[in-house]
């Protein structure tokens, strides 16, 4: 197990120095960039090796995994829900989680206002925008992002804490530098609307093959799986 200890050390040594030093290229700090933990697919074991180097902050893509993690790992950390959300699965998550980054709907936040007024919590949450326009990627069409947002403000127990987006896999992470730029745009458009309870902190873009790029164009949230627990491991 002591490996097992190591590698994520190793692994979490690299991407914080790579943090940095993208941070610094874009003129902040690297404390300005919070780093998501995807511990998708990850064991326990694992997971608590990452708390343990000072990891606070886990993303879980499906609701599922969620709520077994949430109950087996009692420590001191945030947890995420990071991919696609069911509204009839909020019903699980609505008391585990810090953020949501995948409303994507009028339905879906309409749906978590109900559960969140029900046990009286304000749930904050990013409007995932498919920048990209790929088919296969969930998130409102970017021209269409703004009336969503309009739409969700009036939502008393929801909190519009900023943008999140996938961009398509790339070997190259040069070649998708333009969705990132596009989102941060968005964002910027939409604080130009000065639209009441919204805020928009959080740019949740980048992963294990393009998070340096996402960083360099406004990024500050970063969701890290490969790069940090290895490959997963599908059963």
């Amino acid at each position: 197990m002591s490996e097992c200890y190591d590698y994520i050390r190793r692994n979490l040594e690299i991407i914080r120095k790579k943090i940095e030093k993208a941070a610094i290229k874009s003129g902040r700090k690297p404390e300005d960039i919070t780093l998501v933990a995807v511990s998708k697919t990850v064991e326990p074991e694992k997971i608590l090796r990452a708390i343990d180097e000072g990891i606070t902050e886990l993303g879980e893509n499906r609701v599922q995994e969620l709520t077994k993690k949430y109950d087996i790992i009692s420590r001191d950390c945030n947890w995420h829900l990071i991919g696609h959300l069911q509204t009839n699965k909020v019903k699980y998550i609505i008391e585990k989680v810090k953020l949501i980054h995948s409303v994507d709907r009028y339905n879906l936040a309409a749906e978590i206002n109900d559960r969140a007024k029900k046990i009286g919590k304000k749930v904050n949450i990013l409007v995932q925008v498919n920048i990209s326009g790929e088919q296969t990627k969930f998130g409102v069409a970017g021209h269409e992002a703004i009336e969503l947002v309009r739409r969700i403000v009036g939502l008393e127990n929801i909190r519009i804490k900023g943008l999140m987006t996938m961009a398509p896999f790339a070997a190259n992470p040069e070649v998708v530098r333009d969705v990132f730029s596009g989102l941060r745009k968005l964002s910027i458009d939409i604080e130009k609307e000065n639209i009441n309870n919204i805020d928009m902190e959080y740019l949740s873009m980048g992963m294990s093959n393009d998070f340096e790029v996402a960083i360099e164009e406004g990024a500050n949230m970063v969701r890290i799986g490969t790069a940090l627990f290895g490959e997963r491991q599908y059963l």
